[in-house]
């Protein structure tokens, strides 16, 4: 007879948060049942709400998550260069994380929680890290940062409507190819 293993709080911890990350991805914070989640783990829902209090701090811890991933993509992309050769090599890091469609839409799940104080206030200071990464990193004047944020969005948009699949002249010219970045 198998003798089954029991996970460590941490352990579950981090099984709920790639479900709930699945689920707020897809369903969004105010559309996605907790007890989804904690079928998808096998836990219960007070355990759920035992490791993170509320439905809405396990939305916070995953879209902490997803900025996470993003700063650590920027950082390994950019080590060891600067200038404009750093700004190139976390766009096409970034190219590359929008290829996981849960995280993009996670990503823009969280924009649109954003009408929720907490939920904003952890996604400019998500963003500010970013933008502050991206500036140090490089070097680059406030105007090419913001170039590079808006060639980003413009990036989830594309990658949201899978306008790279669409074979008409103006999705053509909106996409952005990767030896362009």
């Amino acid at each position: 007879m198998a003798t089954r293993v029991r996970s460590t709080a941490e352990e579950r911890r981090e099984e709920v948060l790639r479900a709930a990350l699945e689920e707020f991805a897809r369903q969004g914070l105010d559309g996605t049942p907790t007890d989804a989640i904690a079928k998808r783990v096998g836990v219960s829902q007070p355990y759920l709400f035992r490791l993170f209090g509320t439905k809405k701090q396990l939305f916070l811890a995953v879209v902490e998550r997803c900025f996470e991933r993003t700063l650590g993509a920027f950082r390994r992309a950019a080590e060891g260069l600067s200038g404009e050769e750093a700004m190139h090599a976390m766009g096409s890091a970034y190219a590359d994380l929008l290829e996981d469609r849960t995280l993009l839409l996670a990503q823009l799940q969280a924009y649109v929680a954003c009408q929720d104080p907490e939920v904003r206030s952890l996604v400019r200071d998500g963003f500010k890290r970013l933008a502050g990464f991206v500036a140090e990193a490089s070097g680059a004047a406030p105007e090419a940062v913001r170039s590079f944020f808006a060639t980003g969005m413009l990036m989830n948009v594309i990658a949201a409507m899978e306008l790279d699949r669409v074979r008409e002249p103006w999705a053509h010219d909106l996409v952005v190819h990767k030896e362009v970045r």
